[in-house]
């Protein structure tokens, strides 16, 4: 029998925004987003332009500093595209985030507070994900199981208690922005017929 062919020698991987993304970046960065209302509204935008693009799922997240309102980094899904399960839109943008301020910690002694906010409850590796980050706060447009009934998309084995095990650790939770919104486009995601990654919900 011969023998097997070797493996590819593979020492690094990359994840990057699509092109339309990198595009709107510049003027995005120039804006201050006051309100948390104003900071949802730009994750809505960003996954429905994402799906609507073909360039990932419909989620969108973004880093902020929480006082200010200065935009750090945006992140849309690119699990698909990017041939990567890991490559969620939080992900990207604390990704993204750390490699603007130059180091892990989004929330070490002497920087501004900085806030995550996402067009849904971060599934359960994204939410380890945001323990990690040092991020201060967490903004979402909603949580609850429509995310799963309406698209298909399997969230995870999210703690029961995941928000207030996020308090637990410094980081405040802010739930129920612009719900409406955000699930209207994962209706609107449903009836495009785009691929849902992972469709089997938890099952073999």
């Amino acid at each position: 029998m011969p023998a097997p062919a070797p493996s590819p020698l593979v020492t690094q991987f990359a994840l990057s925004l699509p092109g339309w993304a990198a595009d709107e970046l510049p003027e995005l960065l120039a804006r201050v987003f006051a309100t948390v209302e104003e900071r949802v509204a730009l994750t809505i935008a960003l996954g429905r332009q994402n799906f609507e693009r073909d360039t990932g799922g419909p989620f969108g997240a973004a880093v902020f500093e929480s006082d200010t309102g200065r935009l750090v980094s945006i992140g849309v899904n690119r699990v698909v595209p990017m041939g990567c399960s890991t490559a969620h839109a939080e992900i990207m943008a604390l990704g993204l985030a750390q490699q603007v301020v130059g180091t892990h910690d989004l929330g070490g002694v002497g920087q501004p507070q900085r806030q995550l906010v996402v067009n849904w409850c971060p599934c359960a590796m994204c939410c380890g994900a945001v323990v990690w980050s040092g991020v201060r706060s967490l903004v979402i447009a909603g949580s609850g199981p429509e995310l799963e009934q309406t698209t298909g998309f399997d969230e995870g084995p999210i703690h029961p208690d995941w928000a207030g095990e996020l308090t637990r650790r410094g980081i405040h939770v802010t739930d129920g922005i612009l719900r409406a919104e955000s699930c209207q486009m994962f209706r609107d995601f449903a009836r495009s017929g785009r691929t849902v990654y992972n469709a089997r919900r938890g099952r073999p």
